[in-house]
């Protein structure tokens, strides 16, 4: 059982940290071979319980890696979308016991040796959600090979995101994210896309329901090999994402109900 001490946040109210025992570090993996080994070599040892991978029908050799690294792999027997690899990731971890989540994209674009700081950040029981941002500077972020494109539509984005929900968030579309157990149990995210607007969702849904969201800096690499969605993808991303956003406004205000954000549906599976 976690150990749990009460404390203040400074801002007179009490928080309960936690010692997480069972970390589970997730991989949602697609044609990740070239990049893979060195994603899980930058990963520091003694900051995880199990890595989980999970191969959503690669045509490379993803899964000859990763079951060559000691890792546990789960294989898509079909194709079926970034957001149900990540429904699958959650579900096999909550399986497999952790107590805390991070998942991290298998493409070398992050840098695992930020996992063990982000989960001691949560330790303190001031968040129950972590997320990396990309986003410390334009020109820091430029110099990593953030396409412009991206860069613009990412700051719109964000900006709106934090305006609609009420956060103060650097980047709300990140692949490097931690959640606790309690955050995985309570959202329903079998309800959300099996594409990209996944991870808007989720963290609609995490604004939603309540849960504390933090964020910090995390140095990113864009180069060829790690993965990135292309122009026509990433505008379809865009306004699925403000559906996402006027969906939650409609929600809230009780004008329209959405599964996404329906209380007597969450868990997270179902």
């Amino acid at each position: 059982m976690n150990e749990r001490h009460s404390g203040h946040n400074g801002f007179g109210h009490s928080v309960s940290a936690v010692k997480f025992e069972k970390p589970i570090i997730v991989m949602p993996a697609y044609n990740a071979a070239s990049t893979l080994k060195a994603t899980i070599a930058d990963i520091p040892r003694d900051c995880f319980f199990e890595i989980i991978l999970v191969d959503d029908c690669s045509t490379d050799k993803t899964v000859e890696i990763a079951e060559s690294s000691g890792i546990t792999v789960i294989r898509h027997e079909v194709n079926r979308g970034y957001g149900a690899n990540q429904k699958s990731c959650y579900d096999i971890a909550l399986d497999h016991g952790a107590d805390v989540i991070v998942m991290l994209h298998p493409d070398y674009q992050y840098d695992g040796r930020l996992i063990p700081h982000f989960i001691g950040f949560m330790e303190t029981g001031l968040c129950q959600v972590m997320v990396g941002s990309r986003i410390r500077t334009r020109r820091e972020t430029l110099a990593s090979g953030m396409p412009i494109y991206k860069y613009i539509s990412n700051r719109f984005l964000t900006t709106v995101e934090n305006l609609v929900l009420g956060q103060n968030l650097g980047d709300f579309h990140s692949g490097f994210r931690c959640y606790t157990r309690e955050v995985l149990e309570r959202i329903p995210y079998h309800k959300n896309s099996d594409d990209f607007v996944f991870d808007s969702q989720f963290l609609a849904q995490a604004t939603y329901f309540g849960f504390r969201i933090a964020d910090a800096p995390v140095p990113c690499r864009y180069f060829k090999e790690a993965s990135s969605i292309n122009f026509v993808r990433s505008t379809k991303y865009g306004f699925q994402t403000l559906y996402t956003l006027a969906q939650y406004c409609l929600h809230s205000s009780g004008l329209k109900k959405f599964e996404i954000f329906e209380a007597s549906a969450a868990s997270g599976r179902p």
